[in-house]
């Protein structure tokens, strides 16, 4: 439940960094203006580059953590013990049936 918390707040804050970054290196810079005087250019863009990988790496992190945790598991489980009961049911044979006669598919005259 936590790690489930954590991915959806790691994915909006990255949604939000790359929104916030342009395609040709323009992003916070070109938008906030105050931004630049504080940071300078390339610091700003230095952050928000390293925001994106971080908060990817957090992301990649969480998802494996969180990977024993789903439902994959159980389910291999569960098949695996639905076939050892198959298993012991195939090795105590029920008892047999007579066939029952060949039908002639000859016209009756």
């Amino acid at each position: 439940m936590i790690f489930s918390v954590l991915i959806i707040i790691v994915c909006v804050l990255l949604i939000l960094v790359v929104l916030v970054q342009n395609s040709k290196g323009g992003g916070i810079q070109s938008q906030y203006g105050a931004a630049t005087q504080i940071m300078g250019v390339k610091r700003g863009t230095e952050f928000i580059e390293k925001a994106t990988w971080g908060l990817a790496i957090v992301l990649i992190i969480l998802s494996v953590l969180m990977a024993p945790k789903s439902g994959v598991t159980s389910s291999s489980e569960e098949e695996g013990s639905i076939v050892k009961r198959k298993a012991a049911n195939a090795v105590s044979p029920a008892p047999q049936q007579q066939a029952p006669a060949p039908v002639s598919n000859k016209p009756v005259k």
